[in-house]
């Protein structure tokens, strides 16, 4: 399963869905926890493909930092 993190964020490319372009798809659990269950979702959507069907390109790193909205004064 390409050493995939469950809740984690890739950017992956698939010739069956959105045309070959680069998505962001996240790891979910929500059809179980056991990686045989795990499918890739889109955020913002409901649509969840099986892993199979993408291409995994490479890891989205969460921000070393967090980032803080300022309010205007």
């Amino acid at each position: 399963m390409n050493n995939l993190v469950p809740n984690a964020f890739y950017w992956a490319r698939s010739v069956k869905h959105n045309d070959g372009r680069l998505t962001v798809v996240e790891v979910s659990t929500a059809f179980g926890t056991s990686p045989d269950f795990w499918t890739l979702a889109v955020p913002g959507s409901d649509q969840h493909f099986m892993i199979d069907d993408f291409e995994i390109l490479s890891g989205i790193e969460q921000p070393k930092t967090s980032l803080r909205l300022q309010a205007a004064e």
